[in-house]
């Protein structure tokens, strides 16, 4: 997949209609700080285009990516960072929330997890979430440089255990630094592409 073109095309806040867009959405989530900003950077080739904040818990909006003028990237609001208060995490919930029922475009949503950690309380209960949904959510492992090779299928198995994720559960390792599995999360989309045209 080569991206040729990217756009910020359309930024939702709390209030905001979600956009009745024509081409397919894939959607990401995870915690604040688990590298969300820094992988759909990676995927768009771009150093620093999506939104990075310093502090944790910044984005409040649900932020459009018109990719190749032919799909998007949909950047959910973080979740789970403690210094926000209960009520703005309570609206963050509903945006998401509204996004998922709503969509009619979206063809995948991708859960990132930390490679090096369990799944917190907050990963589970958006991943139950997003099955719920009756969605099957790609796990994205993140900062996959920040661990030894040999330990890369022994921290994948642990996540896999701790989401209770089925066997046909697709999981995948990626770094920011390295670009490590950006191939194999291109040619998923590649894939979902090609099933959205048919």
């Amino acid at each position: 997949m080569v991206i040729k073109f990217v756009n910020l095309e359309t930024v939702c806040g709390i209030t905001s209609k979600i956009p009745d867009n024509e081409f397919p959405e894939f959607a990401f989530a995870g915690k604040s700080n688990v590298g969300k900003s820094s992988l759909i950077n990676g995927l768009m080739n771009r150093k620093s285009y999506a939104r990075t904040s310093a502090e944790p818990g910044k984005t409040q909006t649900i932020n459009y990516y018109l990719i190749n003028k032919s799909f998007y990237f949909v950047d959910l609001p973080g979740y789970g960072y403690a210094k926000v208060s209960e009520d703005t995490k309570k609206k963050w919930g509903k945006m998401v929330e509204n996004y998922l029922n709503n969509s009619k475009q979206l063809r995948q949503i991708f859960l990132l997890i930390d490679i090096r950690h369990e799944p917190s309380a907050n990963d589970k209960m958006m991943y139950d979430w997003i099955c719920y949904q009756g969605l099957k959510p790609i796990i994205i492992a993140t900062k996959a440089d920040k661990i030894k090779k040999s330990q890369l299928e022994k921290q994948l198995n642990m996540i896999r255990e701790n989401l209770n994720m089925p066997e046909d559960g697709i999981i995948m390792p990626y770094s920011a630094l390295s670009k490590f599995g950006r191939d194999e999360i291109y040619e998923l989309l590649e894939k979902e592409l090609a099933s959205a045209q048919e």
